[in-house]
């Protein structure tokens, strides 16, 4: 895999002028919402430059704020980082902000659930209309393009089942029937880093932040890094529909940002031992981990990431019955049974085929066997399989 020779420094220096450090190593905490100015032509001047750093109102941004925005924006090489509580809001405000009744958007038949259900129930109330796509289609996406399509959403792996789509052969064909059309992307398994979604024309890069620019599983935000293209637009939207997130939020995503480099190699690390482990196992039909031939488009991630995290998927042989699922689940040491992912710690959850091929209605490939998604943390991998092989010794039971 390839390496990014300027990461590890850019982790560490990003984001620390001395305006936001003022004089201390990590950038400040400032919980504000008045902002007081000395007088009117420092109210005015405020008011000129409210959109490049100038401390005007709380909603607006503070300078732990924009420390953050400044780190993200070298990062993933964008023109601007907008804020948001979550990563649903950033998906949701970063597609509201290019969209208006009567739109058409193309969504990947493979997103984040939540992503989904947006489409379906607020999308579909504003007269916006979504078309999914089979992630693995390529090009031919050309092919569902409309007129009145605003907005190509991407997703890299997909969400549980991993696939890796041609992004390259995606933007190309999207920009030759329609230069204008936003590109986004839901990048949060590379943490925007693995895979450089602005360097691919792609205009927006979306992350649940929650996940690894956190990093221990005790803050929720959403980040959205643009292209100056789409850059006043999103800032602007995305203002007046209200997004923000609270000050110490954004310092403890920045902190844990300084140690992503080094937490994300021994996720790859001890993921892929896992995922190969796994492989070999009579009772798993096959690993989805992007870097394993298994995976579909793996092709498409030895070309495009500079590595790999620790969230992947794998199928049973079988599809197990509640009684089966209650003895496999309920009695993990190690692995813990919870929502989210990007901590340091290992987590397990599962989906049966018919729930897989409800919200994957438009991709022919079906599931036949329990899906069982985890996260690998940094755990000993010796005690992560045995935990696994414990699990797999309770089905026999």
């Amino acid at each position: 895999m390839k390496a990014n020779a300027t990461s590890n420094t850019t982790f560490v220096h990003a984001g620390r002028k001395k305006r936001m450090t003022q004089g201390s190593v990590n950038p400040v905490i400032q919980r504000a919402s008045s902002l007081v100015f000395d007088c009117l032509a420092d109210k005015k001047e405020a008011g000129k430059n409210l959109t490049k750093g100038a401390l005007y109102y709380g909603r607006r941004g503070t300078l732990t704020h924009f420390a953050l925005q400044d780190l993200m924006c070298e990062l993933e090489g964008g023109a601007g980082c907008y804020l948001y509580p979550c990563g649903a809001a950033a998906v949701t405000n970063a597609i509201l902000s290019f969209v208006a009744t009567g739109d058409h958007i193309l969504m990947t038949g493979a997103a984040y659930e939540p992503t989904q259900v947006f489409c379906n129930v607020i999308l579909q109330k504003m007269g916006v209309s979504t078309t999914y796509y089979d992630p693995l289609m390529g090009a031919e996406i050309a092919n569902l393009m409309q007129p009145n399509t605003k907005v190509v959403f991407l997703e890299s792996p997909s969400s549980l089942t991993m696939e890796v789509p041609d992004i390259p052969a995606i933007v190309k064909a999207v920009r030759a029937v329609n230069p204008d059309v936003v590109i986004m992307i839901d990048n949060t398994w590379a943490a925007g880093v693995l895979f450089k979604a602005l360097e691919q024309g792609i205009d927006i890069s979306i992350q649940a932040g929650t996940k690894y620019l956190v990093g221990h599983s005790d803050a929720m935000i959403g980040t959205a890094v643009s292209n100056a293209r789409c850059w006043d637009k999103l800032r602007e939207h995305s203002y007046l529909m209200g997004q923000m997130v609270d000050a110490d939020t954004a310092y403890v995503t920045a902190r844990g940002i300084r140690t992503l480099a080094v937490r994300l190699k021994q996720h790859q690390e001890n993921s892929l031992k896992v995922a190969q482990w796994l492989a070999q196992q009579p009772e798993v039909k096959a690993v989805y981990h992007p870097a394993l031939p298994s995976c579909p488009g793996h092709e498409n991630f030895k070309r495009d990431f500079t590595g790999a995290s620790g969230l992947f998927s794998f199928e049973l042989n079988e599809k197990l019955t509640q009684e089966q699922l209650e003895r496999f689940m309920d009695h993990f040491e190690l692995f813990s049974m919870a929502y989210s992912w990007g901590g340091f710690e290992s987590l397990i959850l599962y989906n049966q085929p018919e729930e897989i091929a409800k919200i994957r209605p438009n991709i022919a490939r079906k599931l036949t066997g329990t899906l069982i998604r985890v996260h690998i943390g940094f755990e000993e991998v010796e005690d992560l399989i045995a935990d696994l092989k414990a699990g797999f010794e309770r089905l026999k039971g």
